[in-house]
């Protein structure tokens, strides 16, 4: 008897890309699935239920799959939070360490109400640096983060630490060994 397929079933991993030693997990793979992308969207919606969330945050770029989707069978508004200089209007800024240098996100200033109920989604949590540039906009904002959901976990980056350390709740669907 075979088992049923996990989300992880549905993930390939490509070895040296972008850089030599990294095995670099890959959900196109699981999105262009009809079956594995309405699982992960399900199985990433199922700890909210009976939750208020007004707004579904993506960060750049996965985690806009993502989070329209899911906004969409929450029936609620989608924020994109994105690379410096990718948003039209005005903007504020959050900086972020990234393994060599830096980086800099962006979000509407008017994005967010104060008091908003917020979920945070993106693909993959690796060093949470780009989670908790997001985080800190929405805060600004004045936006109650009420979960950050993730596809992936690469636990050996500690990510998962920093956005505890934060405060907060995180939620992901599977891990990987390795970088």
């Amino acid at each position: 008897m075979s088992r049923s397929k996990t989300v992880k079933d549905y993930i390939r991993t490509i070895v040296d890309f972008p850089h030599e030693g990294i095995m670099f997990r890959d959900v196109t793979t699981l999105f262009a699935d009809p079956r594995g992308f309405r699982m992960a969207i399900d199985q990433m919606l199922h700890p909210y239920a009976g939750e208020r969330i007004d707004k579904v945050v993506g960060l750049e770029a996965r985690g806009f799959i993502l989070g329209g989707a899911i906004a969409h069978q929450l029936s609620v508004g989608f924020v994109p939070i994105r690379k410096k200089g990718k948003l039209p209007g005005t903007t504020i800024s959050q900086d972020y360490k990234l393994e060599y240098g830096e980086a800099i996100v962006e979000i509407h200033d008017d994005a967010i109400q104060p008091g908003e109920k917020i979920l945070v989604v993106d693909d993959l949590l690796a060093t949470g640096g780009t989670a908790a540039a997001g985080i800190q906009l929405i805060e600004r904002l004045g936006g109650e983060i009420i979960s950050c959901a993730f596809i992936i976990d690469l636990p050996e980056l500690g990510g998962r630490t920093v956005l505890e350390n934060m405060g907060m709740d995180v939620h992901v669907l599977c891990e990987f060994e390795g970088l």
